[in-house]
């Protein structure tokens, strides 16, 4: 059975965290060939939402405040794709964004490849491809 869970980071156990970051270094870093810092401050100041099913995070996702009136989801991932894992977790993100901080704008930025599961939700593209440690990205926003 799969269950979502959202967390504050003082209300993650230990084990919730270690699953997290190494759910986060297994795609980010090791399959995507991407070495960077992994932890980088945000992660006190965020809130954590995940789908796991028997005890392994089947997909996860990051929100925090980007500013006074944008939200900011990052370090979406699937650890097991084609099985709507991500479009439903994207979903519920949204759906909690909205209804718990109200903010005027969604932002993130993603990975150009992923613009259409984005867009599924109602987010549009804007500005210019840039790089993100060797990855080509694009900022996304979705207006409430």
């Amino acid at each position: 059975m799969v269950h979502y869970n959202v967390k504050k980071f003082t209300e993650l156990t230990t084990e919730e965290l270690y699953d997290i970051i190494a759910s986060r270094e297994s795609v980010f870093v090791v399959e995507q060939n991407c070495p960077y810092q992994e932890t980088d401050g945000v992660d006190r100041e965020a809130t954590h939402l995940w789908l796991e099913e028997e005890g392994a995070i089947k997909a996860y996702l990051r929100i925090f405040m980007k500013n006074e009136s944008t939200v900011q989801i990052g370090r979406v991932l699937t650890t097991e794709r084609g099985k709507g894992y991500g479009g439903d977790l994207l979903h519920r993100a949204v759906e909690y964004i909205e209804e718990n901080i109200k903010p005027a704008i969604i932002f993130l930025e993603a990975q150009t490849y992923a613009t259409g599961f984005y867009e599924k939700e109602g987010f549009v593209s804007f500005g210019e491809v840039f790089l993100e440690d060797g990855i080509p990205h694009i900022k996304m926003q979705k207006k409430l």
